[in-house]
C-alpha cells in the first residue's frame, strides 16, 4: 500500500477558532464520511492530526552563516495556513481522491501528496 499525506492548507483560522459546537461536530462528521469512504474502497487513515492556530508555531530556518534563526510564528506571509492533516494508505490513487472530495464540504482546500520512501 501506499502512503499519502491528506492536508487542509486553508482554512481559515480565525473562523475555526469561533466555530460553534455544531460546525465542529460537522467537520468531525465530514472527516468521519471520509475515512469511511476511503475504507469501502481498500484505503485506510493511519494517523493525523487538528494543529492549533498559527500563531502558536515556531519557525526554524537557516541564518546567513548557518545559524539557526528562531522566530515566533509561522513563517510563511499568508493568511492560509495548514490547520490539520490526515495520513492515509491506499493502493488506487484515484479512489483516494474520489472519497477525498466530500472533505471540501468542510475544508476549501485539499491537498494530497504521496509519502516518499526514503
Amino acid at each position: 500500500m501506499t502512503d499519502y499525506v491528506v492536508m487542509f492548507p486553508a482554512d481559515n483560522e480565525a473562523h475555526r477558532e469561533a466555530a460553534t459546537d455544531a460546525d465542529r461536530q460537522a467537520t468531525f462528521d465530514t472527516d468521519y464520511e471520509f475515512g469511511r469512504l476511503l475504507a469501502a474502497r481498500g484505503g485506510a487513515v493511519t494517523g493525523g492530526a487538528g494543529l492549533t492556530h498559527s500563531r502558536q508555531a515556531r519557525t526554524i530556518r537557516r541564518g546567513p552563516h548557518a545559524d539557526a534563526l528562531v522566530t515566533d510564528g509561522p513563517y510563511a506571509e499568508s493568511a492560509e495556513q495548514l490547520s490539520g492533516f490526515f495520513v492515509v494508505t491506499c493502493d488506487d490513487y484515484d479512489a483516494l481522491v474520489e472519497a477525498a472530495q466530500v472533505l471540501v464540504r468542510a475544508h476549501p482546500v485539499v491537498e494530497i501528496r504521496p509519502v516518499k520512501e526514503f
